[in-house]
């Protein structure tokens, strides 16, 4: 608690998820610390919050372990955010992928341990699942990882249930189905697909889908992800802690549909978007071709009810894209 107030750290706040946390629970009263090396992350994300006396900055490095501890100081729940997403990244450099992703989180897992934090919920990731073919995906069952990525979202997994075994460390984790919404990064190499699909329709440029366009994914809007870290954090039911959750809708969409909804919700803001002719690639390495989240277990152990379909988040999304990406 700091200055008589429940305190959240928040790391990898100035990116794109951990800034809408940040955003979120500072407007509910909470004091917010925001650890963040700005490897992925953008200070104009703080921007909003600088002057905001009940939320503080602390610039560093999660692989650092000095300064885990120092930013676990009075801390009551951590929402780990930070990591290194994208599987191309991660085949492309795995070595930096597991330092941030397993060493940075083994140094947060004992920073929040010996700071005796309440609750420890971490991102954790669909890409579990691996080469797992049944559909829904459901918590228990998990198959071979297709990727570095995908290998360290899994160890998270297995080191938050061993600290919650053996220090009694309260931990939830988050297994994000491909969240999108606003805020997100359309630039780079490692660019999620729905805003950089923005990006390139709004210039009237061709994007590439990988493959023939019917892989799907349970596209998931941020609100919800925002919903679900509210819920892992304040549950009071002993049954929903140390363990993990989808987070996501419950529904699929095949990138053919989700490109086509883009077009039309682009083009209530200029129609010329509606012909943007859309390019096929080959396939990417590592990608799984269907991606379906069961939300079962987070609506009995948590009262999840997410508050946004794919569509709904879309056109909430493409909203602030246009307002703000243009």
């Amino acid at each position: 608690m700091i200055n008589n107030k429940t305190a959240i750290l928040i790391t990898g706040g100035a990116g794109f998820i951990g800034t809408n946390l940040c955003e979120y629970f500072l407007s509910k009263g909470y004091f917010v610390i925001c650890l963040d090396n700005f490897s992925t992350g953008f200070r104009h994300n703080l921007t909003l919050f600088e002057k905001n006396d009940h939320f503080k900055l602390i610039e560093g490095d999660i692989r650092n372990l000095e300064k885990c501890k120092e930013a676990v100081i009075n801390v009551d729940y951590v929402l780990h955010q930070a990591a290194l997403g994208s599987v191309p990244r991660s085949i492309n450099d795995p070595i930096t992928t597991n330092e941030v992703n397993v060493s940075g989180f083994l140094n947060m897992l004992v920073a929040s341990k010996e700071a005796n934090v309440k609750r420890f919920i971490y991102a954790a990731s669909s890409s579990t699942y691996g080469d797992s073919e049944s559909l829904p995906k459901i918590e228990d069952t998990i198959g071979k990882p297709l990727s570095p990525y995908a290998i360290t979202k899994y160890v998270n997994e297995l080191y938050a249930d061993i600290f919650s075994k053996t220090y009694g460390l309260e931990t939830i984790g988050l297994r994000y189905f491909n969240v999108f919404g606003r805020k997100q990064n359309p630039n780079g190499a490692y660019a999620a697909v729905i805003p950089k699909f923005v990006m390139q329709l709004m210039k009237h440029e061709s994007p590439v889908i990988n493959g023939d366009g019917n892989f799907s994914r349970d596209f998931t809007y941020i609100d919800n992800v925002i919903q679900m870290n509210e819920l892992a954090m304040l549950t009071q039911n002993k049954e929903a802690l140390n363990t993990v959750y989808n987070t996501a809708f419950g529904d699929r969409t095949t990138l053919n549909e989700m490109v086509t909804s883009l077009k039309e919700y682009l083009s209530d803001y200029d129609a010329a978007i509606a012909n943007v002719e859309v390019i096929h690639g080959p396939n990417r390495a590592g990608d799984i071709p269907h991606s379906l989240a069961s939300i079962e277990k987070a609506k009995k152990l948590l009262n999840y009810t997410p508050n946004f379909s794919f569509q709904q988040g879309l056109k909430e999304a493409v909203n602030w894209y246009w307002d703000n990406l243009k």
